[in-house]
């Protein structure tokens, strides 16, 4: 996909991922975080913004592009580092209270476990998620001494396997920045 291609899919899924808030207690109050993503290549892949709403959650809203169609895994790592090519500096999923992994899990999840980004046949993706019910723990964990980072997967996460969801290979990362 061109560059050019992958700007304008950026902007106007950002657009949509605006728009789909229900209730005034899932609007977002305060942008905490943002994470801007690239490939191994240095690509730009999307954006991961942070938002704590007026209930105390704190979700995630993206766009991405470039990907192939279908599922990835989209995941919190515990280490604030996008080492290319494969992006292991970032360390296993955020874990601070040492789950297991998945939802799917009865002895999960982890505070990293987000749904999978689902591509469409453009190679876009969008996502509204949330992190957890409770922004200020979880904020907590994302900016402690190492950081965090955001992660997009080869493959899909299967919500259940322990310690990582069998999501393949990193193929998109970008750290966790304050705003």
């Amino acid at each position: 996909m061109r560059p050019q291609t992958i700007a304008a899919s950026f902007a106007s899924l950002a657009l949509l991922g605006t728009a789909a808030c229900a209730t005034y207690s899932e609007v977002p109050t305060d942008r905490a975080a943002e994470a801007r993503l690239s490939y191994a290549n240095g690509l730009p892949a999307g954006t991961a913004q942070f938002y704590v709403t007026g209930a105390g959650e704190l979700r995630v809203t993206g766009a991405f592009a470039g990907l192939s169609d279908g599922p990835h895994g989209f995941h919190l790592h515990t280490t604030g580092s996008c080492d290319a090519p494969g992006f292991q500096s970032a360390g296993g999923h955020l874990n601070p209270y040492s789950r297991e992994h998945g939802t799917d899990n009865p002895a999960g999840a982890h505070l990293g476990d987000l749904p999978n980004l689902i591509a469409a046949d453009d190679g876009t993706a969008r996502i509204t998620a949330v992190v957890s019910d409770d922004a200020d723990a979880a904020l907590a964990a994302i900016f402690d001494g190492d950081g965090t980072a955001v992660m997009i997967h080869a493959g899909a996460d299967d919500y259940s396997s322990d310690p990582a969801g069998d999501a393949g290979s990193r193929i998109a990362c970008g750290v966790v920045v304050r705003r």
